[in-house]
This record gives structure tokens, C-alpha cells and sequence, in this order.
């Protein structure tokens, strides 16, 4: 599958009945900073912002730094989506981090799983898939204390997202949200 962004909204999920507003305002300002560097597809689902690119002619390198610029953004993170299923979680974790992983001295998984239908719970997919990637790197140690890397996966009601450590975003409300 291709890479794609995952945007978490800031200060937006404190707002209340004009939420909507704050929030089409962010994908209309995402769009826009996109519209240089391909065609992506821009969407909101539980409080994270979807940076899909739909072509390979995509720059997507262009498009992470100018997302890093787009304010109501917290944080934002590279990923690769995957089927909802260890097996493909695990395959995705290698496939995508592996390079990066492989020279770590030590990592932790964690997890969030927003669809609640998936049979185990946070707790189990970060100890299945942290036991597995222990095996695949055997000179990589398992510290979840005090990691040098962290692998993050996110089992969301469509597909599982993993990636590697997040990046700040630049905070704050959409612009052009603020008032005269």
C-alpha cells in the first residue's frame, strides 16, 4: 500500500458546536498547501486528518513539509495502511520500518484500537507484535520504558495504520478561523 499522512487535529477538539466549521476550514487550508504537489485526498475521521496521495506523480516529500507548516495540526506522522489482521500489521511493521528499526538499540509498540470490534485489546496487539519483532531483530532490545524507537500502530474502524515516532505540528487554529 502507499504511504500516507495522518495529521492529529489540535486545539479543533476542544471546540464545540462549531467544530464542523474549524474543521472543513483545516481540510480546505490542507487542500490547498496539497494542490503544489499532486492530487491527494483530504478527510477527517476521529479527530486525525487523512493526506492521501492518489497517483504516484505525487511529490510526496514536498507535501509532508508543507503539511509541517499548516496550523491546527498537533502532530503529524508518515504511515502505511494495512488489513486488520496480525499477520498483515506485523509484514507492514517490517516492510515499512524495518530499515529504520534494524538500527535501534531499542524499541516499544504502542498501540490504539478505535475499533473496538478487533478481538484484542491495545494492551495484547502491542505485546503480539512487539514479541514478533523481537524475534525478527534479535539485536534490537525490547524497552518500554526508554526506547530509542517507537512503533505505533492504530487499529481505526477501515484499516490498521503503523508508523514510527510522530512529528509537531505547528499547533494552534486553522487559518482563517479567528474573528475581526
Amino acid at each position: 500500500m502507499k504511504e500516507l499522512f495522518l495529521l492529529k487535529l489540535g486545539e479543533i477538539v476542544l471546540k464545540g458546536q462549531n467544530r464542523r466549521v474549524f474543521e472543513d476550514k483545516l481540510k480546505t487550508n490542507t487542500r490547498r498547501r496539497m494542490s503544489k504537489f499532486g492530487q491527494f485526498r483530504v478527510t477527517i475521521t476521529q479527530s486525525t486528518l487523512y493526506v492521501e496521495p492518489l497517483n504516484d506523480e505525487c511529490d510526496v516529500d514536498g507535501a509532508w513539509e508543507a503539511c509541517g507548516a499548516i496550523f491546527g495540526i498537533a502532530s503529524m506522522c508518515r504511515c502505511r495502511a494495512c488489513e486488520k489482521d496480525l499477520d498483515a500489521i506485523f509484514r507492514t511493521v517490517v516492510e515499512y520500518l524495518g530499515d529504520e528499526l534494524s538500527l535501534q538499540k531499542s524499541f516499544k509498540v504502542e498501540s490504539k484500537r478505535s475499533d473496538k470490534r478487533f478481538p484484542l485489546n491495545s494492551i495484547q496487539i502491542s505485546q503480539e507484535i512487539g514479541g514478533r519483532i523481537a524475534e525478527e531483530f534479535p539485536n534490537v532490545a525490547v524497552d518500554v520504558h526508554n526506547p530509542s524507537y517507537v512503533v505505533n500502530i492504530e487499529v481505526r474502524e477501515t484499516a490498521a495504520y503503523v508508523h514510527g515516532p510522530a512529528t509537531p505540528g505547528a499547533g494552534g487554529l486553522p487559518t482563517g478561523t479567528g474573528g475581526r
